[in-house]
Order: C-alpha cells, then structure tokens, then sequence
C-alpha cells in the first residue's frame, strides 16, 4: 500500500476501550517502542531527546551495525543546537566532542576490548559536569556507566525499518525521557501537519 504521507514512526495503539485509560496514564510508561521507517525518523526521535536534555544525561545505545545508531545520535546534536554536519561514527577516534547548547561526547566502544581500554578512553570523566554523553556499542562498557541512564536499543526490523525500545534506568533518565516522549508527540503532530500541505 503505497501513500503520498511520508510514514511517520509507528507506536502500537491499544484498543479503543483501553485508549482511554491509556490517557490517563503517564507519558512516562515504558519501555517506550517505536518503528522508525527511515534515518529522518531516527533523527527526528533524536531531536525531541536532545531538546529536553539538560546537562549530565548518559545515553546508552546498543545494536547492529547499520541499526541508526549514529542517525540517532545525528538527531540529538540537532536538537542541542550542535552541527549534524559534523556528526560522524567515531569508530576510530573513540570520542568527539560537539558543542551546542550543551556539549556532547559521541563515543563509540566497537573497538574497546577490554575494561583497561576502556579507562585509557576517558569517558568516566564525561560523567559529570554538563556534558551530555552518547554511547554507541554501551554494552561493552556497561561496568563503568553511571547507574541513571536512558537506554535505547535500535534493531534492523526490514531493510529500510528499525525498531527503537528506549528504557531508562533511574529518576532523572525517565523525568528527561518522559519530556522527549511529549516533545517527540507535538514534532511528530508538527510534521504530519506540514506533509498534508
């Protein structure tokens, strides 16, 4: 079934007679799931994340390669006020660093083999401060991210779709994705709005 829209994020709706009560819930239910059917998408969820972002956020980002990862990371630079243009995989630097309305460390753990080069890195010290910090392949650092953190993991669903399950894991990470999930609503209203013209 072809459309002239272009697709937005897909969330799964529950039945007419539960959708009220669904309303009443908080925004903040989780885990949060979503289809992304392309990297805009991806990068339109950044954006709602990086808006809210207040300053010392973690954000862990697990998946396969090719998941929209970076694509993700692209969109919270946008939403920080920071160059996507600049936004690359750091894959053979580690980390780089953007500035915006907050500064934010995009690492990339892919290479890190072992918990001795993953303190050569440096990131502990991103985890204070201001600094917002990107994590792509988090799982291979685990033992050393800080215990309150929003968690997203991004999967090949199709060829040109993802599914994205964002968590958190402590009382700032879901106040901050409780916002992103609000904001990420009126983006995706906003934009549904402006392809119907």
């Amino acid at each position: 079934m072809h459309s002239s829209e272009p697709q937005q994020f897909k969330t799964t709706r529950p039945t007419r007679a539960r959708r009220h009560s669904t309303r009443r819930a908080s925004a903040s239910d989780l885990p949060w799931e979503l289809i992304s059917t392309s990297h805009q998408h991806t990068t339109r969820l950044g954006q709602a994340i990086g808006r809210v972002l207040r300053g010392g956020e973690t954000i862990a980002l697990y998946g396969p390669l090719g998941a929209g990862k970076t694509a993700l990371v692209r969109g919270i630079a946008v939403g920080l006020n920071a160059s996507p243009t600049a936004v690359t995989s750091p894959t053979f630097v580690v980390i780089h660093e953007y500035l915006g309305r907050l500064p934010l460390a995009h690492v990339d753990l892919y290479r890190i083999r072992s918990l001795r080069e993953l303190e050569s890195t440096g990131l502990i010290e991103y985890f204070s401060g201001q600094t917002v910090t990107a994590i792509e392949w988090a799982d291979k650092g685990l033992a050393e991210l800080p215990q309150d953190r929003i968690e997203i993991a991004l999967n090949h669903r199709a060829a040109r779709s993802r599914t994205i399950r964002l968590n958190v894991t402590g009382p700032k990470s879901q106040e901050v994705l409780t916002l992103a999930r609000r904001q990420y609503s009126k983006s995706a209203k906003r934009h549904r709005a402006a392809a119907r013209l």
